[in-house]
């Protein structure tokens, strides 16, 4: 990587002062970023942090090829600055996000909106795209779900059976969470980071873990980084494995789908015997855990796991024997590499596009600087594809944690945090089972969180699925839905 770059670097896990992070007029910024995300770049997290009645905007972009990270800012500014969606079109959300926000417009964007319903920034989301024609017809779908669904609608422009576009509105709850974080660390802020996607709650709270860690000059004892990743290693089973089910499930085969229900709740379980809880709460606090998995309780781990791991391959190799279910997943919901590339798509959704995206090899922190997992990739972008690089990270993540659990390494669980430096900066990513998930938090002058922005996977992948429901039958929507498989909750915060 060339050095001459004008941003600040640094590493996943770190953090920086905040006089460090080199700032200009917000144009020359927005140029600046251009030019990273034009030499290789893509763009992590692009946020706004108010200063009085102006604001600046923060911009962390990921160079996977060199595992760094570079961040600038912008001098404050007021009213508007030149959109980069207009030349980048994965900066697209985090603009719409930053009007919806802050009520800074982004001139030239190419199609501004806020992203979540009913916030007040502008038009109502209900103020669709709409395609003309004789024989165009709309379906809406949502926001309210059978069942538990969170609320999310779906509207489809299609001709015949065919979509020609769809837009997805969310964002109905106004669920506070990054507003909450101002002034924190507070009572609840630990159990709300282990709440902004549920089944992801591993994924979310190790980010945080690590965000405060380096806030604070900190690095966790390594057993609790080694405990970290078996969790998350076992949710990205349990959630892979319920997808494979959930697959399945939409094309009606049922073997398979029934099977991997069952299975799911194993993998839940075997989280259970860490920490008392099947969804992960408790195992990565910041500094460290007050849990820890001994010799009896590693070898319940080991045994549970080759026993989940021995039925999800019965099941898997039931549903790729299976030409009647194979034929439904290829060629359809196909994403170009291209596209998911121009647009920031990241995780397995990411992969089964032949991208090689994954922060545990792109920007490893913790154990995964010890130990790695390979990558799993499928180049056809389709749900075979997306179905295919769940199965085969399954498997890879199955013999990382039999290896891990084997060979743990000795010593404390948990170290006491000095307060946090006062005015830094850190960035903490990982790659939680849908795909990166991206904290940045920024102190005040007494260290206290002055604003902490959270980048769900599921924000960068919403877009993937409206394109690729592009030219397919409107009956294809479930099975292309599941097998993206993203976030309500996550994407709204």
């Amino acid at each position: 990587m060339n050095d001459a770059t004008p941003f600040a670097l640094m590493t996943n896990g770190a953090a920086l002062p905040w006089g460090d992070v080199p700032e200009w007029p917000v144009g020359e910024f927005l140029r600046a970023t251009g030019a990273e995300l034009d030499r290789g770049g893509r763009l992590s997290s692009l946020f706004g942090v108010p200063e009085g009645d102006a604001l600046r905007l923060v911009a962390v972009v990921a160079f996977d090829a060199w595992n760094t990270l570079a961040v600038g800012r912008s001098e404050p500014f007021r009213g508007s600055y030149p959109a980069l969606a207009a030349t980048h079109a994965e900066a697209h959300l985090f603009e719409r996000e930053v009007w919806e926000q802050h009520g800074v417009d982004p001139r030239g964007h190419p199609w501004l909106k806020p992203v979540r319903k009913d916030h007040g920034a502008g038009p109502a989301v209900g103020d669709f795209f709409r395609v003309d024609g004789r024989e165009v017809h709309e379906v809406a779908v949502g926001p309210v779900h059978a069942g538990i669904i969170e609320p999310g609608h779906f509207r489809f422009q299609c001709a015949g059976e065919e979509v020609m576009h769809l837009e997805i509105a969310l964002g109905y709850q106004h669920r506070g969470i990054e507003e909450a974080m101002v002034g924190g660390p507070h009572r609840a802020t630990f159990h709300q980071m282990e709440t902004v996607a549920g089944d992801t709650t591993i994924g979310h709270a190790t980010a945080y873990a690590s965000a405060l860690e380096a806030l604070s000059g900190t690095e966790a004892p390594l057993r609790t980084q080694w405990l970290r990743s078996i969790a998350l290693e076992l949710e990205r089973l349990a959630n892979h494995t319920g997808d494979l089910g959930a697959l399945a499930g939409d094309v009606a085969f049922l073997p398979t789908a029934s099977a991997c229900g069952k299975i799911r709740g194993d993998f839940l379980n075997l989280t259970a015997v860490i920490c008392g809880n099947r969804f992960g709460r408790g195992v990565a606090h910041p500094g460290g855990c007050a849990l820890d998995v001994g010799t009896e309780r590693a070898g319940r781990l080991l045994a549970g796991l080759d026993a989940a791991l021995a039925e999800v391959e019965r099941a898997a190799a039931w549903l790729w024997d299976s030409a009647s279910a194979r034929a439904r997943f290829e060629r359809t919901g196909h994403l170009h590499a291209k596209q998911a590339a121009e647009i920031g798509v990241v995780g397995p959704a990411a992969r089964a596009c032949g991208l090689v995206r994954d922060v545990r090899f792109d920007h490893p922190a913790g154990w995964y600087r010890i130990a790695q997992v390979p990558v799993s990739v499928w180049p056809d972008g389709d749900v075979f594809a997306r179905a295919r690089v769940r199965w085969l990270e399954i498997q890879r993540s199955g013999e990382f944690l039999r290896e891990q659990l084997g060979a743990a390494p000795e010593g404390e669980m948990r170290v006491a945090l000095p307060a946090s430096a006062p005015d830094s900066l850190a960035v903490a990513m990982v790659e939680g089972w849908r795909g990166e998930v991206c904290h940045v938090a920024l102190t005040d002058g007494g260290g206290r969180l002055r604003r902490y922005k959270i980048t769900d996977p599921s924000f960068h992948n919403w877009t993937g699925l409206a394109l690729a429901l592009r030219g397919q039958a409107i009956s294809d929507f479930p099975l292309c839905n599941k097998s993206f498989n993203l976030s309500y909750c996550g994407f709204d915060l």
